[in-house]
């Protein structure tokens, strides 16, 4: 068990770092930190609908500010319903950061979910594999159990918070 749980860490090591990297910059994902702005010029189909114009841009809280003659404007930049063209403000992570979340958020849509499956099932080898690391009746698999008690603990009141 001990080598098995040796050699998958060394093999996960890479996954696990892109995970928690990831995992910290998603905690942010509703600020600005590390993000960067671009202007973005798109053309859509004419004279959309106001709230379809949010929605093709996949732009959240959409709303609309003010219109003049074929212009709306919204926040993020303008809209104009003779010609289509938006042109907007988004702002976004690094490259390498942008894909290293969008892998933390895979879904069955992407092809990348099933090493997100792989993944997950490790871990939960690690959890499982770690009660074989010490012999049961040793002091150091006794305070190891109060440890675990300890975290579920600690998880169950974060959760339920």
């Amino acid at each position: 068990m001990r080598i098995f749980h040796r050699y998958l860490g060394f093999f996960l090591s890479g996954i696990m770092a892109v995970y928690a990297i990831s995992g910290i910059v998603m905690i942010f994902r509703e600020t600005e930190f590390l993000k960067s702005e671009k202007e973005i010029e798109r053309q859509l189909a004419v004279d959309l609908p106001d709230a379809e114009v949010g929605s093709t841009l996949r732009i959240k809280e959409f709303k609309v500010e003010r219109s003049e003659g074929s212009l709306i404007y919204f926040r993020e930049g303008s809209y104009d319903k003779k010609t289509g063209l938006a042109k907007y403000k988004s702002k976004q992570l690094p490259f390498v950061i942008d894909k290293m979340t969008k892998l933390h958020k895979a879904t069955t849509n992407r092809p990348l979910y099933f090493l997100n499956i792989f993944f997950g099932v490790a871990l939960l080898f690690f959890v499982l594999s770690a009660f074989w690391m010490f012999m049961p009746k040793t002091e150091v698999f006794r305070k190891g159990l109060y440890f675990t008690l300890g975290g579920i603990v600690l998880t169950l009141i974060l959760v339920f918070l």
